[in-house]
């Protein structure tokens, strides 16, 4: 399958995905997040602090293993955006209302032959909110 070009269909294709490792949609396991990650993957959290792949996965590991986790708890996605980079690679962009904290929040995504895959994500903290 090629990659989606319309933004309409992008954005409809990663807001199901978006706020990453809080959708259950590509999986809960490290399997399924690996799939889901660049080889090369990092992201700089809203502390300014930069996180590899290896950090994010067992992050993840660790909250996923507790049974009272809930991923979705207090989120709420708004203003959500798709941006075209070049080929099959999308920038996507939303708030991210966690309770009292609002950030600012940015994923570059690339379609791959049949699945997306994420290379970077940021997440900034609006000042004041």
């Amino acid at each position: 399958m090629s990659a989606p070009r319309d933004p309409a269909t992008v954005a409809k294709e990663l807001i199901v995905r978006e706020p990453i490792f809080h959708r259950t949609v590509d999986g809960t396991t490290r399997r399924d997040w690996e799939a889901m990650m660049a080889a090369d993957y990092w992201e700089v959290g809203a502390s300014g602090t930069v996180y590899t792949r290896s950090d994010v996965l067992a992050t993840l590991e660790a909250r996923y293993a507790d049974a009272a986790y809930n991923p979705m708890a207090g989120l709420l996605v708004e203003d959500f955006a798709v941006r075209h980079l070049e080929g099959s690679t999308w920038l996507a962009r939303y708030l991210l209302h966690q309770g009292e904290r609002l950030t600012r929040r940015a994923s570059v995504w690339r379609y791959d032959g049949d699945r997306w895959v994420l290379l970077y994500h940021q997440g900034t903290v609006i000042g004041g909110a």
